[in-house]
């Protein structure tokens, strides 16, 4: 593969880029592409890394070859309270770009966020993954030594800016995939993630969904703290699946 410069994209990253891999960027760009068609705004982040978060921004906001699109990509400077700040300003609709290793537990938490707040997740790593679900795209690269991986972290995510530009010349392809159906079995029977934003009496609370705040019945579960994520069908959570307090997001 080349970069529209010509300049060789591979060595090190066409070794360690398998099949897989080269699919998974694919669709991560394809997705990218739609939410940027849409006026999605990109969040990126990397705490143990900053200049990657800096270097994504920079490759999506600047149109470094003619005729390109400048696209909104926002980063979250490191130190910030990267759960707290994230809920406060994604929108649905967003993106969520991390380069982490799979071990950093809050880029992990956001990640698991990212569907109650509506936003695509693309988690960029190296060395052991993180586990299944982690994120909606997981790019991630079998190489050990931190300084090769750092290398090629910015291949993938120029890869990932040329894959965006190329579905954008491709108008057919940014259409979002919809149901037709009147009335769909598989969406109706679906689970949401939602976070829980505040607990009312007799059981009710106020959640946040990709579709928006809506109230919803905790009978069935054990009594949520604002924070947590549960899963929702048919207006009342019918799962917890990470207990996490406002409170400690701000620790």
């Amino acid at each position: 593969m080349t970069r529209p410069d010509h300049a060789p994209v591979g060595g090190d990253f066409g070794a360690s880029a398998d099949a897989g891999l080269c699919e998974d960027l694919a669709r991560a760009s394809l997705a990218l592409a739609r939410r940027f068609s849409a006026g999605g705004t990109m969040w990126c982040i990397s705490p143990s890394s900053p200049f990657h978060a800096h270097h994504v921004a920079v490759e999506f906001v600047h149109p470094v070859i003619m005729g390109k699109r400048a696209l909104p990509a926002v980063v979250v400077p490191a130190g910030a309270d990267l759960v707290a700040t994230l809920r406060a300003t994604v929108r649905p609709g967003d993106m969520v770009v991390a380069i982490a290793g799979a071990g950093e537990s809050d880029v992990s938490r956001a990640m698991r966020r990212g569907p109650a707040w509506g936003a695509e997740t693309v988690w960029i790593g190296a060395g052991p993954r993180p586990a299944d679900g982690a994120a909606d795209h997981v790019l991630w690269l079998d190489v050990d030594d931190p300084l090769v991986a750092s290398e090629l972290f910015v291949r993938m995510y120029h890869l990932l800016w040329e894959l965006t530009h190329v579905c954008f010349e491709h108008t057919g392809l940014l259409r979002p995939d919809t149901c037709d159906e009147e009335v769909c079995i598989t969406c109706s029977d679906e689970g949401r993630t939602a976070e829980v934003i505040s607990v009312g009496g007799l059981g009710d609370a106020l959640v946040r969904t990709a579709e928006g705040r809506e109230h919803i019945d905790t009978t069935l579960i054990d009594p949520p703290c604002p924070g947590d994520l549960v899963l929702v069908h048919a207006g009342a959570a019918i799962a917890t699946l990470e207990k996490t307090s406002l409170e400690e997001d701000r620790r």
